[in-house]
């Protein structure tokens, strides 16, 4: 994207200003999904722009960051965020990608495209099997969850109550976030969406509570990473600024409508996001 002339640079500040657009989209959505926006910024650069893979999946670290940023003063101030369970489920996912990265060459990529493929349709399955339910109830607190301060509560301004919690499948939960861990150290991709389920569909947290905490989750993954991204060079000021900005916006603007929201809505909204996901890994296993 260098510049050669006032045409090119008109060309290049339109560019930058339809990054920025989309940007804040993305942080929209990776607010209130808790997907970090990496789903649309990685594919928005490559397909709109143009953009070579390995520099759209820098600035897709750079938004995760930005909307972890943008997003975690609000869930945290509003104590949606579950802090406690955040961290203990880091150890899982640090663990697993320290083990996809030592694993690469004894396992086929393909195979476990396809079960963590299968897993996705099963939770949105599960997620379709709730219906209309706000929070989860009659959910037992799992002993770990009991002894670690796992459970909590929140003010939820869609209802106007403050919703009290459990945390149960404290186990299954956890080895979610193994195998979530493993496939990105393994594949290098995402893990926001398998975040979500661990927490909604098998510890079975609120959708919000899953969400906020998803995002304070992939802030602490991403600023991790950011780093062997910049020294490869892969992070571009002239893409990643826009990126970050918008992203950082549209995180601020979605933290505020995630709490407005009815959690039937934003189940709504990320189930067709775990299908579509559930099908792309299908592809790549397939054609892997």
């Amino acid at each position: 994207m260098q510049v050669k002339g006032k045409g090119d640079a008109i060309g290049l500040t339109s560019t930058v200003i339809e990054i920025f657009m989309i940007a804040i989209l993305a942080g929209i959505v990776g607010s209130v999904l808790g997907l970090g926006g990496g789903i649309i910024v990685t594919p928005a650069l490559t397909l709109l722009f143009g953009v070579d893979i390995n520099h759209a999946i820098g600035a897709s670290i750079i938004s995760v960051i930005a909307t972890s940023s943008g997003s975690a003063v609000a869930y945290i101030r509003d104590r949606i965020t579950n802090l406690r369970v955040g961290m203990f489920l880091e150890i899982a996912t640090t663990v697993g990608a320290i083990t996809g990265a030592f694993i690469g060459a004894l396992i086929a990529p393909r195979i476990l495209y396809i079960i963590f493929a299968i897993l996705l349709l099963y939770s949105a399955y599960a997620m379709i099997k709730k219906g209309k339910q706000e929070v989860p109830e009659n959910v037992p607190l799992h002993p770990v969850a009991e002894k670690l301060g796992l459970q909590g509560e929140y003010y939820d301004k869609a209802l106007g109550k403050t919703v009290a919690y459990n945390v149960d499948r404290v186990y299954e939960g956890f080895g979610v976030m193994y195998g979530a861990g493993v496939i990105s150290g393994l594949l290098g991709i995402g893990s926001g969406s398998f975040k979500v389920m661990a927490m909604d569909v098998f510890m079975k947290m609120p959708l919000k509570v899953s969400s906020a905490t998803s995002n304070f989750m992939m802030g602490v993954t991403a600023a991790a990473s950011a780093g062997i991204y910049l020294l490869r060079g892969d992070i571009i000021p002239i893409i990643s600024a826009p990126v970050a900005l918008g992203v950082l916006i549209g995180a601020t603007v979605g933290a505020r409508l995630m709490q407005r929201m009815k959690s039937k809505t934003i189940r709504k909204l990320f189930i067709p996001v775990m299908v579509y996901v559930a099908f792309q890994m299908i592809y790549q296993g397939w054609r892997g």
